[in-house]
């Protein structure tokens, strides 16, 4: 199985749990679902995006001679 990134599944989640709340008819719940979702996807989207950028400046340098 394929490891989706945490802000994948949290936006998952969230369509999930807005479709349920139409299906009863909860259209400002639904609405609320997906503004949360969002902001929360994209929170994490860009807390991944940090870690990423620490770990690449935290690498070795590579330097390379010219031949």
């Amino acid at each position: 199985m394929n490891n989706f990134p945490k802000y994948y599944t949290c936006l998952f989640n969230g369509v999930t749990d807005a479709i349920d709340a139409l299906q009863k008819q909860k259209y400002g719940q639904a609405q609320m679902i997906l503004i949360r979702a969002q902001q929360d996807a994209e929170e994490m989207y860009l807390a991944d995006g940090d870690k990423e950028e620490e770990e690449r400046a935290a690498a070795p340098k590579i330097i390379e001679f010219p031949r």
